[in-house]
């Protein structure tokens, strides 16, 4: 099924199962195969995207913090 392409409902409803229950099943077994190894570059990259991410996070949560503040100033 993983590999075929086809629906989780089609296949559920083909094999008489439900699509909810056929889902936590697929959903279990992709998280069980074994992921492929990043090469040195892919590694690079995760590391730089996720320190990119954390900047991003914080920015984020500093604009909320003064759009709250200069939105409560204002009353």
């Amino acid at each position: 099924m993983i590999d075929s392409g086809r629906t989780i409902s089609a296949v559920a409803a083909e094999l008489g199962l439900g699509a909810q229950l056929l889902g936590r099943w697929v959903s279990a077994e992709r998280e069980s195969m074994e992921p492929e190894a990043l090469s040195v570059d892919e590694c690079a990259e995760l590391k730089r995207l996720r320190k990119e991410n954390a900047g991003l996070r914080m920015d984020n949560e500093f604009l909320g913090k003064a759009a709250a503040f200069f939105a409560g100033k204002r009353q």
